[in-house]
């Protein structure tokens, strides 16, 4: 048995073995390792948490605006997700160095997970900017920020795709497949949601359940964040006016 030690506080001492103390573990939601001195790696496993951070900001997202475009979004990258899992236990590849990393969740690498989400999500995004997004305003100026949108998403798919290969969690075929299987599942759900989901968005939303849950169809509104801006700007002078008439009576 370990001696124990006392943590002093608010006037009491507590006393804790050494071997108590032990047992006690900390929760990590996810955990990416790269060799101590890496200041490269330091970086790239910090990028690599990219599709954790687009998961916290589709469920963001969705919550606030409950758009049934950013719903089906969100849906087809799910089951992006799902897929590559599946294949994963199919081809059951393994990693370069699964016995270096403890914190992998699987064994398999084929195809690369982060790599295969992060394609997906910029390809989509490229599509849903260009084709389903209307444009408003100057030409050149709608153009270039959509573009600057473009490269951001894609530069940060490649350096998210390159992380892991430099960490070593995947091979550069590994993540080379996923990269091809995201790119070609969000062409193929772009496609789906654009040809066979968009028609039925007035439909859904007009549902009792989606009219309880605000769900909304913003497909016809060329600028939402203007609209939304504008809209809330109208109401809030029409009532700050009512106001004023009411105590002026």
């Amino acid at each position: 048995m370990a001696a124990p030690f006392e943590i002093s506080g608010m006037g009491q001492k507590i006393s804790i073995s050494d071997e108590h103390h032990r047992l006690w573990k900390s929760i990590s939601l996810t955990h990416i390792e790269y060799y101590a001195g890496d200041i490269i790696g330091f970086l790239l496993a910090w990028i690599c948490l990219l599709p954790l951070a687009l998961l916290v900001g589709f469920v963001t997202l969705i919550l606030f605006r409950r758009d049934l475009h950013t719903l089906s979004f969100f849906v087809g990258q799910l089951c992006c997700e799902v897929v590559g899992f599946v294949l994963k236990n199919i081809i059951q590849e393994s990693r370069p160095s699964f016995h270096n990393h403890g914190t992998t969740f699987t064994h398999y690498g084929m195809p690369s997970s982060h790599s295969q989400f992060m394609w997906f999500f910029a390809t989509y995004t490229l599509f849903f900017l260009f084709v389903r997004l209307r444009r408003t305003g100057n030409f050149v100026t709608d153009t270039v920020w959509r573009a600057g949108i473009v490269v951001v998403v894609f530069l940060a798919a490649f350096l998210v795709s390159y992380g892991r290969v430099h960490l070593l969690y995947h091979t550069s075929q590994q993540v080379f497949w996923g990269a091809v299987l995201g790119i070609l599942l969000a062409i193929i759900w772009f496609a789906v949601v654009m040809l066979v989901l968009t028609p039925l968005f007035p439909t859904v939303a007009s549902w009792p359940v989606s009219e309880f849950l605000m769900i909304r169809d913003s497909t016809l509104i060329p600028n939402v964040m203007w609209f939304e801006y504008t809209s809330t700007r109208t109401e809030s002078r029409a009532r700050q006016r009512k106001l004023v008439t009411m105590k002026s009576q």
